[in-house]
């Protein structure tokens, strides 16, 4: 597949991946956390079953052995993740969370410097200074003061939480990766994730209330399980093996910026010229940290 390709796929991704932010804010509300993650990864597990299965012909076998690390990945990458940001989407508004998920590659980078032992550069000590300063920002509206009294967007604080769960599932991920086909892991944390959460679906008892759902939230969680769940793992997945992790994760600095254009249009939010300085801090670090 040509590089052009790759990229213009990457780019609607990243696309995908905001409108993730506003999807969940349009859907949050109304379903609760645990239900609003089951009905996500179903539906994304059922179709990339049928992807892998029947268009990439891949071997979806595994064993006994297998199975820990497929709970870690399930558990903690999608059930975590996916569950702190929805109860975080309750909280806060789509701009922030998406400038807050916009760390995820500087707390990888960490994680891969403690856990991996990675050698970081003078360059990727500065991007994460420089990214983890618009994060502080962003967290504490600006007003450092607010780190001595404890005054945070409960939203906030949750969506770094699931950052975190976030980091660790993608330093797990590419430690077993030499391992594993990387649609495998996909489906795998996808499969049990569904698995894991259905306990929790029925103490939330979805059935009493899901009649009173709006249609705009059923569609918003369709939209999360097709776009950027399986269409956008499957491009990132392919863009890995056609140009490699590097080139690929660059393409993360775009969702912060089309989530902010989607939030403005879609959810009428606003943002001051202020929370735009934080949010070129958290991308200049990412983009940092990324080049060579």
């Amino acid at each position: 597949m040509r590089a052009k390709t790759i990229y213009g796929l990457m780019v609607m991704s990243a696309l995908f991946w905001a409108g993730a932010f506003i999807a969940a804010k349009l859907s949050a509300p109304y379903i609760t956390p645990f239900t609003l993650t089951f009905l996500r990864f179903s539906i994304a597990t059922v179709i990339l079953y049928f992807v892998l299965k029947y268009h990439f012909k891949t071997d979806l076998v595994i064993t006994k052995k297998d199975i820990p690390s497929f709970l870690f990945t399930g558990i903690v990458g999608m059930f975590g993740y996916h569950v702190l940001f929805f109860i975080a989407m309750k909280h806060t508004t789509a701009i922030n969370s998406s400038l807050i998920a916009a760390s995820n590659p500087i707390l990888t980078t960490i994680f891969s410097i403690i856990i991996l032992k990675d050698s970081p550069s003078y360059k990727r000590i500065l991007g994460i200074l420089l990214s983890f300063t618009g994060v502080v920002l962003t967290i504490t509206n600006g007003n450092i003061g607010n780190l001595f009294s404890l005054k945070f967007n409960l939203g906030d604080i949750i969506m770094l939480l699931a950052v975190l769960m976030w980091g660790i599932y993608s330093v797990f991920s590419k430690r077993i990766m030499p391992k594993y086909n990387p649609f495998l892991i996909t489906f795998y944390s996808f499969l049990i994730c569904t698995i894991f959460i259905i306990p929790l679906v029925i103490l939330e008892n979805p059935f009493g209330y899901f009649k009173d759902v709006p249609f705009f939230s059923i569609a918003a969680v369709i939209y999360m399980a097709i776009f950027p769940t399986v269409i956008g793992y499957l491009v990132q997945q392919i863009s890995i093996k056609e140009i490699g992790p590097s080139k690929t994760s660059i393409f993360v600095n775009l969702v912060p910026i089309f989530s902010i254009i989607l939030s403005i249009l879609i959810l009428n939010e606003t943002i001051s010229w202020v929370k735009l300085s934080f949010a070129l801090l958290i991308i200049s670090g990412v983009y940092i940290t990324q080049i060579n």
